[in-house]
Protein backbone atom coordinates (compact mmCIF):
# COMPACT_ATOMS: atom_id res chain seq x y z
CA UNK A 1 0.00 0.00 0.00
CA UNK A 2 1.76 3.62 -0.88
CA UNK A 3 2.66 5.53 1.91
CA UNK A 4 1.66 9.22 2.79
CA UNK A 5 5.16 10.52 1.36
CA UNK A 6 4.65 8.75 -2.07
CA UNK A 7 1.12 10.37 -2.34
CA UNK A 8 2.07 13.84 -1.43
CA UNK A 9 4.68 13.83 -4.20
CA UNK A 10 2.28 12.39 -6.19
CA UNK A 11 -0.01 15.34 -5.69
CA UNK A 12 2.98 17.90 -6.76
CA UNK A 13 2.11 17.00 -9.91
CA UNK A 14 -0.27 19.24 -11.40
CA UNK A 15 -1.28 16.70 -14.11
CA UNK A 16 -1.94 14.35 -11.77
CA UNK A 17 -4.20 16.87 -9.48
CA UNK A 18 -6.55 17.87 -12.75
CA UNK A 19 -6.39 14.26 -13.18
CA UNK A 20 -8.26 13.84 -10.15
CA UNK A 21 -10.57 16.40 -10.58
CA UNK A 22 -11.79 15.33 -13.35
CA UNK A 23 -12.54 11.95 -12.28
CA UNK A 24 -14.28 13.03 -9.44
CA UNK A 25 -16.65 15.70 -11.35
CA UNK A 26 -17.21 12.50 -13.65
CA UNK A 27 -18.38 10.64 -10.75
CA UNK A 28 -20.20 13.57 -8.87
CA UNK A 29 -22.14 14.05 -11.92
CA UNK A 30 -23.28 10.84 -12.35
CA UNK A 31 -24.17 10.77 -8.65
CA UNK A 32 -26.05 14.10 -8.83
CA UNK A 33 -27.93 12.47 -12.10
CA UNK A 34 -29.23 9.43 -10.05
CA UNK A 35 -30.11 11.47 -6.59
CA UNK A 36 -33.87 10.51 -6.36
CA UNK A 37 -33.96 7.85 -8.67
CA UNK A 38 -33.87 3.96 -8.19
CA UNK A 39 -30.84 3.95 -8.95
CA UNK A 40 -29.30 5.63 -5.80
CA UNK A 41 -30.42 2.46 -3.94
CA UNK A 42 -29.26 0.28 -6.44
CA UNK A 43 -25.88 1.86 -6.43
CA UNK A 44 -26.35 1.35 -2.24
CA UNK A 45 -26.96 -1.91 -2.53
CA UNK A 46 -24.28 -2.93 -4.95
CA UNK A 47 -21.24 -0.97 -3.36
CA UNK A 48 -22.63 -2.15 0.06
CA UNK A 49 -22.67 -5.62 -1.19
CA UNK A 50 -19.05 -5.50 -2.68
CA UNK A 51 -17.63 -3.92 0.18
CA UNK A 52 -18.67 -6.33 2.88
CA UNK A 53 -17.61 -9.43 0.28
CA UNK A 54 -13.87 -7.22 0.25
CA UNK A 55 -13.70 -7.10 3.59
CA UNK A 56 -13.92 -10.74 4.20
CA UNK A 57 -12.70 -11.48 1.72
CA UNK A 58 -9.34 -9.90 2.90
CA UNK A 59 -9.46 -10.25 7.05
CA UNK A 60 -9.83 -14.00 6.63
CA UNK A 61 -7.40 -14.58 3.78
CA UNK A 62 -10.45 -16.79 1.76
CA UNK A 63 -8.69 -17.35 -1.44
CA UNK A 64 -11.71 -19.09 -3.51
CA UNK A 65 -13.74 -15.85 -2.43
CA UNK A 66 -11.44 -13.54 -3.35
CA UNK A 67 -11.01 -15.51 -6.70
CA UNK A 68 -14.42 -14.93 -7.49
CA UNK A 69 -14.57 -11.24 -6.30
CA UNK A 70 -11.59 -10.46 -8.89
CA UNK A 71 -13.30 -12.40 -11.32
CA UNK A 72 -17.01 -10.29 -10.92
CA UNK A 73 -14.77 -6.69 -11.43
CA UNK A 74 -15.36 -7.54 -15.66
CA UNK A 75 -18.76 -9.02 -15.31
CA UNK A 76 -20.08 -6.21 -12.88
CA UNK A 77 -18.73 -3.88 -15.80
CA UNK A 78 -20.77 -4.95 -18.44
CA UNK A 79 -23.91 -5.50 -16.08
CA UNK A 80 -23.97 -1.53 -15.38
CA UNK A 81 -25.62 -0.50 -18.55
CA UNK A 82 -28.11 -2.86 -18.70
CA UNK A 83 -28.81 -2.07 -14.85
CA UNK A 84 -28.83 1.57 -15.31
CA UNK A 85 -29.84 2.17 -19.00
CA UNK A 86 -32.28 4.25 -17.66
CA UNK A 87 -30.58 6.61 -15.64
CA UNK A 88 -27.50 6.26 -18.20
CA UNK A 89 -30.00 7.71 -20.63
CA UNK A 90 -31.18 10.49 -19.12
CA UNK A 91 -27.86 11.57 -18.09
CA UNK A 92 -26.99 11.18 -21.97
CA UNK A 93 -29.90 13.56 -22.72
CA UNK A 94 -29.04 15.98 -19.74
CA UNK A 95 -25.63 16.22 -21.41
CA UNK A 96 -26.97 16.25 -25.28
CA UNK A 97 -29.19 19.44 -24.00
CA UNK A 98 -26.44 22.28 -24.72
CA UNK A 99 -29.41 25.20 -23.90
CA UNK A 100 -29.54 23.78 -20.69
CA UNK A 101 -25.76 23.97 -19.49
CA UNK A 102 -25.04 26.71 -22.32
CA UNK A 103 -26.98 29.90 -21.02
CA UNK A 104 -25.46 32.03 -23.79
CA UNK A 105 -27.21 29.63 -26.28
CA UNK A 106 -30.33 30.02 -24.44
CA UNK A 107 -33.04 32.28 -26.23
CA UNK A 108 -34.70 34.98 -24.38
CA UNK A 109 -38.92 35.34 -23.85
CA UNK A 110 -39.85 35.16 -26.26
CA UNK A 111 -44.01 35.93 -28.18
CA UNK A 112 -44.25 31.97 -28.91
CA UNK A 113 -43.28 31.10 -25.25
CA UNK A 114 -45.53 33.67 -23.88
CA UNK A 115 -48.51 32.78 -26.03
CA UNK A 116 -48.45 29.30 -25.08
CA UNK A 117 -48.32 29.78 -20.78
CA UNK A 118 -50.89 32.37 -21.44
CA UNK A 119 -53.05 30.61 -23.38
CA UNK A 120 -52.53 27.05 -21.02
CA UNK A 121 -52.76 28.93 -18.11
CA UNK A 122 -56.09 30.01 -19.12
CA UNK A 123 -57.42 26.53 -20.17
CA UNK A 124 -56.44 25.06 -17.27
CA UNK A 125 -58.36 27.07 -15.11
CA UNK A 126 -61.09 26.94 -16.61
CA UNK A 127 -60.80 22.61 -17.14
CA UNK A 128 -59.79 22.88 -13.90
CA UNK A 129 -63.63 24.93 -13.14
CA UNK A 130 -65.23 22.68 -15.48
CA UNK A 131 -63.80 19.64 -13.73
CA UNK A 132 -62.72 18.20 -16.83
CA UNK A 133 -59.32 16.15 -16.47
CA UNK A 134 -56.65 17.34 -18.56
CA UNK A 135 -52.97 16.07 -19.24
CA UNK A 136 -51.07 18.34 -21.66
CA UNK A 137 -47.32 18.02 -22.04
CA UNK A 138 -45.03 20.46 -23.45
CA UNK A 139 -42.31 19.36 -25.39
CA UNK A 140 -38.34 20.60 -24.88
CA UNK A 141 -35.14 19.52 -25.94
CA UNK A 142 -35.92 16.00 -25.89
CA UNK A 143 -37.88 14.74 -28.66
CA UNK A 144 -41.51 13.10 -28.30
CA UNK A 145 -41.97 12.05 -31.81
CA UNK A 146 -42.23 8.12 -30.48
CA UNK A 147 -45.05 9.10 -28.57
CA UNK A 148 -46.58 11.59 -30.87
CA UNK A 149 -46.80 8.81 -33.35
CA UNK A 150 -48.99 6.47 -30.80
CA UNK A 151 -51.55 9.80 -31.02
CA UNK A 152 -53.98 11.09 -33.16
CA UNK A 153 -52.20 13.87 -35.25
CA UNK A 154 -53.60 17.42 -34.67
CA UNK A 155 -51.04 20.28 -35.68
CA UNK A 156 -53.63 22.89 -34.66
CA UNK A 157 -52.42 26.16 -33.12
CA UNK A 158 -52.82 26.13 -28.77
CA UNK A 159 -56.13 27.78 -27.71
CA UNK A 160 -57.48 27.38 -24.71
CA UNK A 161 -60.76 26.45 -27.18
CA UNK A 162 -59.13 23.63 -28.59
CA UNK A 163 -57.51 22.14 -25.42
CA UNK A 164 -61.24 22.39 -23.85
CA UNK A 165 -62.91 21.10 -26.90
CA UNK A 166 -60.27 18.30 -26.62
CA UNK A 167 -60.60 17.44 -23.09
CA UNK A 168 -64.88 17.39 -23.59
CA UNK A 169 -65.59 14.41 -21.59
CA UNK A 170 -67.49 13.16 -24.32
CA UNK A 171 -64.98 14.13 -26.40
CA UNK A 172 -63.10 10.91 -27.92
CA UNK A 173 -59.41 12.39 -27.47
CA UNK A 174 -59.82 12.94 -24.22
CA UNK A 175 -58.33 9.87 -23.01
CA UNK A 176 -54.30 10.30 -22.77
CA UNK A 177 -52.66 13.29 -23.51
CA UNK A 178 -52.54 16.07 -25.61
CA UNK A 179 -48.84 16.75 -26.84
CA UNK A 180 -47.34 21.00 -27.23
CA UNK A 181 -44.22 21.78 -29.80
CA UNK A 182 -43.71 25.09 -30.68
CA UNK A 183 -46.84 26.77 -29.26
CA UNK A 184 -49.34 23.81 -31.61
CA UNK A 185 -50.76 20.76 -30.29
CA UNK A 186 -49.31 18.09 -32.53
CA UNK A 187 -51.04 15.06 -31.33
CA UNK A 188 -53.65 14.23 -28.38
CA UNK A 189 -55.10 11.16 -26.85
CA UNK A 190 -51.27 9.94 -26.56
CA UNK A 191 -50.52 7.47 -24.44
CA UNK A 192 -47.15 8.11 -21.97
CA UNK A 193 -45.47 5.86 -20.01
CA UNK A 194 -46.13 5.68 -16.49
CA UNK A 195 -44.13 6.01 -13.55
CA UNK A 196 -42.82 3.53 -11.60
CA UNK A 197 -42.23 5.08 -8.70
CA UNK A 198 -45.06 3.45 -6.16
CA UNK A 199 -43.94 5.33 -3.40
CA UNK A 200 -44.66 8.52 -5.02
CA UNK A 201 -47.42 7.97 -6.59
CA UNK A 202 -49.42 5.82 -4.41
CA UNK A 203 -52.34 8.36 -3.91
CA UNK A 204 -52.17 9.16 -7.24
CA UNK A 205 -54.33 8.89 -10.33
CA UNK A 206 -53.58 7.27 -14.17
CA UNK A 207 -52.66 11.13 -15.30
CA UNK A 208 -50.72 12.07 -12.68
CA UNK A 209 -48.88 8.90 -12.80
CA UNK A 210 -48.42 9.19 -16.80
CA UNK A 211 -47.35 13.36 -15.90
CA UNK A 212 -44.38 12.08 -13.83
CA UNK A 213 -43.78 8.63 -15.95
CA UNK A 214 -43.14 10.98 -19.11
CA UNK A 215 -40.77 13.72 -16.72
CA UNK A 216 -38.95 10.75 -15.31
CA UNK A 217 -37.82 9.88 -19.41
CA UNK A 218 -37.48 13.42 -20.52
CA UNK A 219 -37.15 17.11 -20.05
CA UNK A 220 -41.07 17.68 -20.63
CA UNK A 221 -43.20 19.54 -18.51
CA UNK A 222 -46.51 17.92 -18.01
CA UNK A 223 -49.41 20.01 -16.17
CA UNK A 224 -52.86 17.82 -15.44
CA UNK A 225 -55.93 18.89 -14.06
CA UNK A 226 -57.68 16.38 -12.06
CA UNK A 227 -61.32 15.16 -12.99
CA UNK A 228 -61.79 14.45 -9.54
CA UNK A 229 -60.83 17.77 -7.65
CA UNK A 230 -60.58 19.91 -10.26
CA UNK A 231 -56.71 20.79 -8.63
CA UNK A 232 -54.38 21.88 -11.21
CA UNK A 233 -50.51 20.14 -11.16
CA UNK A 234 -47.62 20.23 -12.77
CA UNK A 235 -44.63 18.18 -13.06
CA UNK A 236 -41.13 18.04 -14.14
CA UNK A 237 -37.88 16.02 -13.52
CA UNK A 238 -39.97 13.59 -12.37
CA UNK A 239 -41.44 15.70 -9.87
CA UNK A 240 -45.13 17.04 -8.85
CA UNK A 241 -46.04 20.28 -7.98
CA UNK A 242 -49.81 20.36 -6.62
CA UNK A 243 -52.33 22.50 -5.73
CA UNK A 244 -52.12 25.28 -7.82
CA UNK A 245 -54.11 28.42 -9.31
CA UNK A 246 -53.60 30.35 -12.55
CA UNK A 247 -51.21 32.99 -10.99
CA UNK A 248 -48.79 30.35 -8.98
CA UNK A 249 -49.24 27.77 -12.41
CA UNK A 250 -48.01 30.95 -14.29
CA UNK A 251 -45.38 31.50 -12.34
CA UNK A 252 -44.14 28.25 -12.27
CA UNK A 253 -44.32 27.88 -16.27
CA UNK A 254 -42.49 31.05 -17.00
CA UNK A 255 -39.90 29.65 -14.34
CA UNK A 256 -39.52 26.22 -15.67
CA UNK A 257 -39.34 27.60 -19.39
CA UNK A 258 -36.93 30.12 -18.24
CA UNK A 259 -39.05 32.79 -19.74
CA UNK A 260 -38.36 35.82 -17.89
CA UNK A 261 -34.28 34.89 -17.63
CA UNK A 262 -32.14 37.74 -19.03
CA UNK A 263 -29.87 36.17 -21.62
CA UNK A 264 -26.45 36.17 -20.86
CA UNK A 265 -23.09 37.34 -22.21
CA UNK A 266 -21.35 34.58 -23.50
CA UNK A 267 -18.31 35.94 -21.31
CA UNK A 268 -20.74 33.96 -18.76
CA UNK A 269 -20.55 30.58 -19.77
CA UNK A 270 -18.77 29.43 -16.86
CA UNK A 271 -20.67 30.64 -14.57
CA UNK A 272 -23.93 28.29 -16.03
CA UNK A 273 -21.85 25.14 -15.94
CA UNK A 274 -21.28 26.16 -12.50
CA UNK A 275 -24.45 26.56 -11.98
CA UNK A 276 -25.73 23.11 -14.17
CA UNK A 277 -23.05 21.25 -11.47
CA UNK A 278 -24.50 22.67 -8.42
CA UNK A 279 -26.65 20.00 -5.99
CA UNK A 280 -30.13 21.12 -7.02
CA UNK A 281 -32.97 19.76 -5.07
CA UNK A 282 -34.49 17.09 -5.49
CA UNK A 283 -38.22 14.80 -4.90
CA UNK A 284 -39.76 17.04 -2.10
CA UNK A 285 -37.95 20.10 -2.39
CA UNK A 286 -39.63 22.03 -4.97
CA UNK A 287 -40.23 26.01 -4.48
CA UNK A 288 -43.81 25.19 -3.79
CA UNK A 289 -43.48 22.71 -0.90
CA UNK A 290 -43.35 18.54 -1.46
CA UNK A 291 -45.77 16.51 -2.88
CA UNK A 292 -46.19 14.69 0.03
CA UNK A 293 -47.61 17.38 2.48
CA UNK A 294 -50.26 17.90 -0.13
CA UNK A 295 -51.12 14.45 -0.11
CA UNK A 296 -53.45 15.58 2.99
CA UNK A 297 -55.33 18.12 0.92
CA UNK A 298 -57.97 18.23 -1.67
CA UNK A 299 -56.82 15.93 -3.74
CA UNK A 300 -55.35 13.23 -1.50
CA UNK A 301 -57.82 10.73 -2.75
CA UNK A 302 -58.32 11.19 -6.71
CA UNK A 303 -60.09 8.34 -8.35
CA UNK A 304 -57.81 5.95 -10.16
CA UNK A 305 -58.66 8.20 -13.55
CA UNK A 306 -57.97 11.43 -11.84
Amino acid sequence: MPDLGWLISQLRNPRNVIDILVVALIIYWLLWVAQGTRATMLIRGIVTLLAGVFLVGATFQLTALNWVLGQTWPVLLISLPVIFQPEIRRALEQLGQTRAWMPQLRPGANETADRTVSELVKAATQLARLRYGALIVLERETGLQDYVERGVPIDGLLTRQLLINLFYPNSPLHDGAAVVRDGRIVAASVVLPLSDNTAATSQLGTRHRAALGITEQSDAIAVVVSEETGQISVAENGHLVRNLDAERLNEQLRLLLKLDAEPLEPSTVLHGLGERLRLAPRAGQTGNGSAAKRQAGADANPSRTA
